[in-house]
């Protein structure tokens, strides 16, 4: 594997709750060494050392609170209970977080639900699915392989598996006697993120990335048959649908046969990311220079990473989110406080950086409810280092 892009001193973890600014500055780091394969095509953080994750009851990673994302998340499991006909039938989550999406299969069509996932807090679950679904707070291994089950799923969990064969493999031999059991992860696409060069989407968490063909070429390695590869969720998402088998069925989707593209993917972003960090580092240089007052709108991994990665302290000192359990809290790394998205009609920001481009009507939406005007500037957006002095022009939103 040939590395092409290394940080140092990343946090460990970014949706830890960390109480206190200390906290957040002191919290355990390590080192990020994005390494590429030319013959699978995976990519991985060959630094990685899983001793310093902390998955536990502070882990807070839910996305629920957006209407935009339980939207996807419904249409979503709208789609496979339709497709696969999940209809008063036995349904595993592996990595379920706090249950949302296992409940909306669970209610949705009648089902009955295990959720596997160590950070679970066992929040109030009002739903009429409640007394069908429960709950293991561990990680998924060898010792739950009896649980039967018609669905397995597991939503963006893989990528922070580093041995992401033997855990495929795990899941393989526990559906051993079940063949008709269909299975369905969702990872991070890192064809977006290269081609993107978004920096923003790489952090110590995730130490493993997939395009569409290592992804398809991983899980026939371990003994399915891949039925299908979707990307949604405006290209972020990658989806895989199979079923056990002898993983010798042939490609089943265009766009799997990618090591070359993916090649040149590789190599654009080692060769451009770092002038866009330059490009980003001058512009919130200038803005503090100016007075100008910025914030960031999502305190989650993007955020922390946005942060961590341009090593931003002064020139940002607070981070929205619209999610209650983070307000009050700090930024792992680099020590912003979380705010709740109230907190702007007093602060008068003048430029707004939206860390997922996906939610920008809903925050655009939610400052005009708070007539607060603001430059709103997404991070996917690129200027070039010429263009930040005279970036006066803003997309303001006036209520």
């Amino acid at each position: 594997m040939s590395v092409f892009y290394e940080l140092r001193g990343m946090p460990a973890h970014s949706v830890l709750l960390l109480q206190t600014r200390e906290e957040a500055l002191n919290y355990p780091k390590g080192d990020i060494a994005l390494a590429f394969c030319e013959s699978c095509g995976f990519i991985s953080n060959v630094a990685f050392d899983p001793t310093l994750h902390e998955y536990s009851a502070k882990y807070e990673a839910t996305q629920a609170c957006s209407p935009t994302f339980n939207a996807f998340a419904h249409r979503l499991a709208t789609r496979l209970i339709d497709r696969y006909d999940l209809r008063g039938k036995d349904i595993i989550e592996i990595g379920c977080g706090q249950g949302e999406f296992l409940t909306m299969l669970c209610e949705l069509g009648d089902n009955r639900g295990i959720g596997f996932d160590p950070a679970y807090t066992s929040r109030t679950n009002d739903g009429q699915a409640q007394h069908r679904i429960s709950f293991v707070k561990d990680f998924y291994s060898e010792r739950y392989a009896g649980h039967r089950c018609d669905f397995l799923c597991s939503k963006m969990t893989l990528e922070h598996i580093q041995r992401t064969a033997d855990f495929v493999s795990t899941v393989r031999r526990s559906l051993e006697d079940q063949p008709g059991t269909t299975v369905f992860f969702q990872v991070p696409d890192v064809t977006r993120i290269l081609r993107e060069l978004a920096f923003w989407d790489i952090y110590y968490e995730h130490c493993s990335y997939f395009c569409s063909g290592s992804l398809a070429r991983l899980f026939r390695r371990c003994g399915f048959d891949v039925i299908d590869l979707t990307v949604d969720y405006d290209g972020q998402y990658l989806m895989i649908e199979a079923r056990p088998g002898d993983g010798k069925g042939e490609v089943v989707v265009e766009g799997e046969d990618d090591l070359g593209d993916l090649s040149r993917d590789v190599a654009y972003f080692a060769q451009d990311c770092q002038h866009l960090l330059e490009a980003w580092k001058s512009e919130l240089r200038e803005n503090h220079r100016a007075g100008r007052r910025t914030v960031l709108w999502g305190a989650g991994s993007k955020g922390v990473a946005f942060l961590t990665t341009l090593d931003i302290r002064h020139e940002i000192e607070y981070a929205v989110d619209i999610n209650s359990y983070k307000h009050g809290t700090f930024m792992a790394g680099t020590g912003q406080q979380i705010v709740a998205p109230e907190f702007l009609k007093e602060y008068s920001p003048d430029v707004v950086i939206v860390m997922n481009p996906i939610y920008c009507d809903e925050i655009q939406r939610e400052l005009s409810r708070m007539r607060v005007r603001a430059e709103v500037r997404l991070v996917s957006e690129r200027r070039e280092v010429s263009e930040i002095e005279k970036s006066r022009r803003s997309r303001s939103v006036l209520v």
